[in-house]
């Protein structure tokens, strides 16, 4: 049975801290629009958006894709892949979902092991061997192990709740400002049109940030789970390429740090401000564990 990486504790260690940062972020927002009862209430909005998204975060995730739960009848393959990757990995079997898109891709969310789904494109179905689905879907799973799928789902939330703000404040101050009110109204408007610009900045870059770690450590358990760590780079390889031909997935980016590969990547992206790791770099790894495998 596969071990996980990261320990239960770690990983919520990493769920506090991050969430913690963000929620300052939405109370700092507060604190320059409103002052100190502003703040206060977008504290408590935070904890409830925290705890709300602790529940039904996946069932945003599903909707906003557009993903399509399916059942064995309709998916035997996928079903069957799924089920012989959890079975593996010591976990039940999660809930098995589809997006009808020609660009291949997966993804997986929910709070944990006991409660999964995993996501496949119509397109990575069709374009993939078994060997190399079974290595994708080996991928999710180690981000269910892991809890990465609590970790970036709550994320995706938060951070998208923190930009929705931060446009209104920024599209209200530019276009109508608060008229009057002396130096000092002048500077708190200053102030606060840049928290708008630097909060979805700063909160982006976070998500980034854990989002690019987990994805090395779900790469691995891939290898480890499945041991077929060169049909996860040969996946990967054809994922990039089809991404770099100019195809897009019809789901908003906000979502983009969950899929297996960014599908908003450019082609001259600073890995800093990107989602994932480099391919080329995921790749290297992987035959190298490969060589370690064997």
């Amino acid at each position: 049975m596969y071990k996980p990486i990261v320990s239960q504790i770690s990983s919520y260690v990493k769920l506090t801290v991050l969430l913690a940062f963000l929620s300052g972020i939405l109370v700092g927002l507060g604190f320059l629009i409103g002052g100190v009862d502003l703040a206060w209430s977008f504290l408590l909005v935070s904890l409830v958006l925290n705890f709300i998204m602790y529940f039904i975060s996946d069932k945003i995730v599903l909707a906003t894709t557009g993903a399509r739960l399916v059942s064995e009848q309709e998916a035997p393959r996928l079903h069957n892949i799924v089920e012989k990757v959890s079975s593996e990995a010591g976990i039940p079997k999660p809930k098995v979902g589809i997006i009808s898109s020609p660009v291949p891709n997966a993804f997986a969310t929910g709070r944990g092991p006991g409660n999964a789904t995993v996501v496949a494109t119509t397109g990575l179905l069709n374009m993939m061997s078994d060997d190399e689905i079974e290595a994708v879907i080996g991928h999710e799973i180690g981000h269910v192990v892991h809890r990465d799928t609590l970790i970036m789902t709550i994320v995706v939330a938060i951070s998208t709740a923190i930009s929705y703000i931060a446009n209104m404040v920024f599209y209200s101050l530019f276009f109508f400002g608060y008229g009057g009110g002396g130096r000092d109204r002048e500077g708190s408007e200053l102030a606060l049109f840049a928290a708008a610009i630097v909060a979805p900045i700063t909160a982006t870059l976070i998500q980034l940030a854990i989002s690019r770690s987990r994805e090395y450590y779900a790469d691995e358990a891939s290898a480890l789970i499945t041991r077929k760590p060169l049909s996860l780079a040969s996946a990967l390889e054809k994922i990039e390429s089809f991404v770099r031909g100019g195809y897009k997935m019809k789901v908003p980016p906000s979502t983009s740090a969950l899929f297996i590969v960014n599908p908003f990547k450019g082609i001259n992206v600073a890995e800093l401000f990107s989602t994932h790791p480099s391919t080329e770099n995921r790749i290297k790894r992987l035959r190298k564990l490969a060589e370690e495998l064997s």
